[in-house]
């Protein structure tokens, strides 16, 4: 197991302390990798062509078919991993939550570093609203925790963006080396232009995975009379409604909106998992994690 220096990750309270908690118990076993070489574990059988090594022949399958097999392995590798943090305006949504949308975020992303760096893997940040506010490169070193929870400590949230002109962006510029691009964000964009994205993502052969941080208030919407509303990207911009009659077409609309993140992950093969700001850090992402490591 990879060792922090517990005096220096103290500093940082409980952002250090969520990442111990969660990344307990999923230290090896989470990916495999993509690529097949001559490592210990089985993947496959292909058949034989002239020019294959003959050692590599499997003797009992052409026994039991009169034909001859080539064995193929799968191999643990070191990816490289970058986490992809929405700081725009509406992340400070707090709610009646201890957290907010963005330190939800902030801890989500501390706990997947430390796993990733704990397995050896290079982990990089890029910390976002309009454009890159902050890009922390990719290594693998234990000290590279410290340099991605001082950056996550360090920002804080604002600003209007529209993620998937965001996520294009960086596609095409910070995350052109193919590896694991986590996505967090409230996804408070069209689904379609998001779902656009991560295609964009998928076609540089990225795995990607889609966090969605939502309050509880966003899934309920409990509000039951007049209410005023304040625009957390465009200071000073407020509007009041009858929540009670907004509420039906609001559910209707988020679900239909959930919906569509969830049907264009699937079909660019990309990790969706929502995440519930009332919901602790630890045992969200730590069944998510369980199920990840179980397929």
């Amino acid at each position: 197991m990879t060792r922090f220096d517990p005096t220096e990750l103290a500093k940082f309270g409980g952002l250090a302390l969520v990442a111990r908690q969660v990344v307990e118990g999923f230290l090896t076993g989470i990916h495999r990798s993509p690529f097949k070489g001559f490592s210990a574990e089985f993947a496959e059988h292909r058949q034989y062509y002239p020019g294959d090594e003959i050692r590599r022949i499997d003797w009992r399958a052409h026994g039991k078919t009169d034909r001859y097999f080539v064995k193929e392995y799968e191999e643990e590798t070191n990816l490289k991993a970058v986490l992809v943090v929405d700081a725009s305006g509406s992340m400070k949504y707090r709610g009646g939550q201890s957290l907010s949308k963005f330190e939800y975020a902030q801890q989500v992303a501390a706990s997947l570093a430390y796993l990733l760096l704990a397995q050896l893997d290079a982990v990089g940040l890029l910390i976002h609203d309009t454009k890159p506010r902050v890009f922390v490169p990719p290594k693998a070193s234990a000290k590279h925790l410290l340099t991605l929870l001082t950056a996550l400590s360090g920002v804080a949230p604002g600003g209007e963006t529209s993620l998937a002109d965001v996520w294009h962006d960086i596609a095409g510029r910070h995350l052109r080396r193919r590896g694991l691009v986590v996505l967090i964000s409230d996804c408070l964009d069209d689904a379609g232009r998001i779902g656009r994205a991560v295609r964009h993502l998928r076609y540089h052969r990225h795995e990607v995975m889609l966090f969605h941080i939502m309050a509880p208030e966003e899934r309920e919407f409990p509000f039951r009379s007049a209410t005023r509303f304040r625009d957390l990207e465009r200071p000073g911009s407020e509007v009041v409604f009858d929540a009670r009659r907004l509420r039906e077409e609001y559910l209707r609309n988020m679900e239909s909106h959930r919906a569509a993140l969830r049907r264009s992950s699937a079909e660019q093969r990309a990790d969706y998992h929502l995440l519930r700001t009332d919901e602790p850090v630890d045992r969200a992402l730590g069944a998510f994690l369980a199920r990840r490591a179980a397929r």
